[in-house]
Parts: structure tokens; sequence; C-alpha cells
């Protein structure tokens, strides 16, 4: 089965990841999407993300209801940091029966050379991007083994999603209603 690795902190799941993984599915490049949360990006310092066991459990209130999506504390048991091409890796070698592909978003792409042999996540696993502002696919399709998604954009900041839910505003419209309320109470 062709899975779709979509990591990320997940600091909270949102509205545009789902619709991200729903275009993985309904345009056939992926028989399923795996939400992996990670514990800590190592390009990133980030002294907001919430507690991993948290996230982990707000992508599966936000996922419950939908097929082909997995949510995955995969890179919990891994050594940290936990770089991209070793969670590949270990997934390979742990589910040999499924072809894994790296899902990721356009902005990426301008940062892909730093990370961790990323000639080799592309050789060896091959990329599905999807568009972000400013990221035209055909820049996206210079690259080999990528596949580049149609997807309409949402433009959702967890960041701002967590400073609304901090001040108590409503984040109904930006992530499933069990996130928010769990994310309200969080906070």
């Amino acid at each position: 089965m062709k899975i779709a690795i979509y990591a990320g902190s997940f600091n909270p799941i949102h509205n545009g990841h789902l619709a991200i993984a729903r275009e993985v599915l309904h345009q056939g490049a992926a028989e399923q999407v795996w939400f992996l949360v990670s514990p800590q990006n190592p390009l990133k310092v980030n002294s907001d993300l919430l507690p991993e066991q948290d996230r982990l459990e707000m992508v599966r209130l936000a996922i419950e209801e939908e097929p082909n999506m997995i949510v995955s504390d995969f890179e919990f048991r891994l050594p940290r940091p936990s770089y991209t091409i070793r969670t590949l890796d270990a997934l390979k070698k742990d589910f040999p029966e499924h072809q894994f592909v790296l899902l990721i978003g356009g902005d990426n792409l301008s940062i892909f050379h730093k990370w961790v042999e990323y000639q080799r996540i592309i050789s060896d696993f091959g990329l599905i991007v999807y568009p972000r502002p400013g990221y035209e696919s055909a820049d996206i399709l210079k690259f080999k083994n990528t596949t580049c998604l149609t997807a309409k954009l949402l433009d959702i900041s967890a960041t701002e999603l967590r400073e609304k839910a901090k001040k108590g505003e409503s984040i109904d419209s930006l992530t499933p209603a069990k996130v928010a309320n769990y994310l309200q109470r969080l906070l």
C-alpha cells in the first residue's frame, strides 16, 4: 500500500492539515495518510510546543471519522532529534509491505537542502508537495520523484489558532470541534 507520511508538530492540528490529507487521498497520490506527530522538529525551536501526548490526542480526535487517515506516535520511540530520513528508514524496516512517500508543503522546498540526507528522501521515498502561497507548482516539479497536489489553500496558522484559544476566542472555524474543545481545556 502507498502511504503518505504527514509528519509535523500538529501544534495543534487544524482544518488546513485535514484538507491537505483529504486531497492526497482524493487525488490518488496515496491510499492512506499517516499523521506522524513529531516530538520536536530539529530545524525549529518552539517554546510554545504543547506536550506530545496532547498533540497526539488532538490528531486522534480530528481524524477519528476520516477514512484512510491514521494517527501515529512512531517518532516518539525513535532517538531524538528524529530526522525525517531516519523515520522513513525505520518505517520501511518495520512495515516492508508498504511504500512510503513524504508529504510536505511547498514552503519546505526552500529549506529542503538543510534536511539530513534530503537527496535520499527524494530518491528512495519521493515527495508529495502541497502548494503554499509564493511557491509555484512549476518550481515544485523541478524536483524528481515528486507529485504536486492541486489544492485550494487554507491559510491557517497553528500559532494564531493557539493565541485565539488562549484569549477565549472561537476557533471552531479553524479546527474540528473536538480539537477546539480539547485545546481550550488545555490552555
